[in-house]
C-alpha cells in the first residue's frame, strides 16, 4: 500500500512539473512556449506608457530560436531580445524582424551559443520594443524558460 502511495505522490509530482512546462506562466515573465505581455512598467527605468504588446517566444533544446511579438499602442521602430537579469539592461542577442506595424518576428535560423542559452535557462533575457518617443525600450518582458 505504501508503494502505490509513493508512486501516486511521484505521478502527481511529474505531472505538475510537466503541466508547469507546458505553459503554465510565472510571474514577471513567460514560460516555455507560452505568451507574455510586455508593458512599460518592465524596462529599465520604468516607463509610463500605454503600449503594450504580446511575445511568443520559444528557444529549443538545440538553442535554436522562434517567435513572434506583436505591439499595440506604440509606434515601434525596432525589437529585440537582450541578455540580461529582470531589472537589469543588457546587449542586443537577436534583432527581430519587422514585418508589419506592431508585428516582429525572430528571423529564421536565430540560435543562441551556449553562453547565451545558459543565460536564457537562468532567466536572464528578455524581449523588448523601441519607439522613438523611447529609443532605449518602451515596453519589456523577461523571458522565462522554466
Amino acid at each position: 500500500m505504501k508503494q502505490n502511495q509513493h508512486r501516486l505522490t511521484a505521478l502527481a509530482a511529474l505531472t505538475f512539473t510537466v503541466l508547469l512546462a507546458a505553459g503554465c506562466s510565472s510571474m514577471g515573465g513567460m514560460s516555455p512556449g507560452g505568451s507574455a505581455k510586455l508593458s512599460g512598467s518592465q524596462e529599465v527605468p520604468p516607463v509610463m506608457t500605454a503600449a503594450s504588446g504580446n511575445a511568443s517566444i520559444m528557444v529549443a533544446a538545440d538553442k535554436s530560436v522562434t517567435g513572434t511579438v506583436t505591439t499595440t499602442g506604440i509606434d515601434s521602430k525596432a525589437a529585440h531580445i537582450h541578455q540580461a537579469a529582470s531589472g537589469v539592461n543588457g546587449p542586443v542577442i537577436v534583432g527581430l524582424t519587422k514585418n508589419a506595424d506592431g508585428s516582429f518576428s525572430v528571423p529564421a535560423g536565430a540560435k543562441l551559443t551556449d553562453e547565451q542559452y545558459a543565460s536564457y535557462q537562468a532567466g536572464n533575457m528578455y524581449v523588448n520594443v523601441h519607439s522613438a518617443a523611447h529609443p532605449g525600450g518602451e515596453i519589456r518582458v523577461q523571458l522565462n524558460s522554466k
